[in-house]
């Protein structure tokens, strides 16, 4: 794998951002790496990070080089910082540049990435898991499929808990948000988005983790009732656990495997 650092300017948010890509090479020499690459264009994975992170903190915690090496795909990490994937109410566009500008931007930097909808993956922890659902949901011209892990999938419900139980978050919340009321029913409310959705052919395929003793897990079940109900293409496993890397770590394997339909050994 080749794995850039990449920094450039945004249009639309206004200022200069990072991204780390990660793009297959075919290697026969590397010591303890099986590297793969094709002729044809990359499948690619947008991974998303979470509140408190950035762009380098999947390859840190993870290793997610090495589980893409076998699959010959492509991996954008971009930051966003806590802009929640969404067009704020202080003014950051970030819902536009993760939905609109950051795929053009990697297709015209990296031109073996296929532009194809079913060749593309959102995917992210906490709020990356909340951000790669409305990327399924709301781009899905561009993306074919979502994963979330730990999802802040009832992202109501999350705001008005903050405001319980975490009121230093209510500020970047109204922020980023407005108010409740402006949230409630809008199209950064995952659920809302979802029964808009009527046509099945515009429907991603969708999937979701949480650990039973996450703080989301409720939020978690109450999304997942939703879809089911709606009739989505989903996937949702639960297991012991709560909000930690070791837990992430190993689902993004089942993910990969998901997505691709694949049963590799990606260990």
């Amino acid at each position: 794998m080749a794995l850039l650092h990449v920094e450039f300017f945004s249009e639309v948010l206004g200022m200069c951002t990072s991204m780390d890509v990660l793009l297959p090479q075919q290697t026969q020499g590397q010591i303890g790496m099986e590297s793969k690459a094709s002729s044809e264009p990359y499948k690619t994975m947008y991974l998303l990070h979470g509140m408190s992170d950035n762009q380098t903190t999947w390859q840190r915690r993870t290793s997610i080089e090495r589980y893409v090496s076998k699959l010959g795909i492509a991996v954008v990490m971009p930051t966003t910082h806590l802009g929640f994937y969404t067009d704020t109410t202080y003014g950051l566009r970030y819902w536009t540049f993760i939905s609109e500008e950051l795929p053009r931007v990697c297709r015209e930097f990296f031109p073996r990435m296929s532009s194809k909808r079913e060749d593309t993956l959102a995917a992210g922890l906490s709020m990356g898991g909340y951000g790669a659902w409305k990327l399924g949901l709301r781009a899905h011209d561009t993306f074919g499929a979502a994963a979330s892990m730990s999802g802040a999938l009832d992202i109501v419900d999350d705001f008005l808990r903050n405001e319980k139980e975490s009121p230093h978050n209510v500020p970047v919340f109204k922020g980023i948000f407005g108010s409740v009321e402006q949230l409630k029913g809008s199209d950064d409310e995952l659920l809302a988005l979802a029964e808009k959705l009527t046509d099945p052919t515009d429907r991603p395929r969708l999937y979701a983790w949480c650990g039973t003793e996450d703080f989301l897990y409720e939020g978690n079940l109450r999304a997942w009732d939703c879809m089911k109900k709606l009739g989505y293409d989903l996937v949702c496993e639960q297991s012991k656990g709560d909000h930690q890397w070791k837990y992430w770590d190993e689902k993004i394997q089942d993910i990969l495997r998901w997505w691709l339909k694949t049963d590799i050994d990606l260990t």
